[in-house]
């Protein structure tokens, strides 16, 4: 009985934490700062486009629900490359929508799927703000997996 009890506490953290990753996202402290910035001007306008601010932009639900949306909205690729990097990029206008949706990275196949996951997520966003003002705000984070 003391073993089935310790191999249900193991098992139940095992289970209750194993799933949980964390995602950082530390946007850059300007435009000039975010990586492939000069590729990024020649698919999107950049003017008055902000990386930082006083309130950033806020998906309805919040950015676990953003995530997990993302993966739902992205078509599963099979490819027999061991490793996906990716970086997808997108404004959240003052007005609250999504604009100029880029990824880049090495495989077309995945930038595609990435675009396309942000694109099925037609939702107005809660726009950034800088002293109570709405900003147009430069939204970036990696998409990355590793195959074992």
């Amino acid at each position: 009985m003391k073993n089935l009890i310790i191999f249900l506490g193991i098992f139940l953290n095992i289970a209750t934490f194993g799933q949980q990753t964390e995602v950082k996202n530390e946007n850059p402290k300007s435009i000039s700062e975010v990586p492939n910035v000069l590729e990024l001007r020649t698919k999107m306008k950049l003017d008055d486009v902000v990386t930082q601010a006083n309130t950033p932009p806020e998906f309805p639900g919040g950015m676990e629900a953003f995530y997990r949306t993302f993966g739902e909205k992205m078509d599963v690729i099979e490819e027999k490359s061991r490793k996906i990097n990716v970086r997808v990029y997108f404004i959240v206008e003052k007005n609250g929508f999504v604009r100029y949706v880029t990824a880049l990275g090495e495989n077309k196949k995945h930038l595609e799927a990435a675009e396309t996951a942000i694109r099925r997520m037609f939702v107005r966003w809660k726009p950034a703000m800088i002293n109570n003002e709405p900003v147009r705000f430069l939204y970036t984070f990696p998409l990355t997996l590793k195959k074992y």
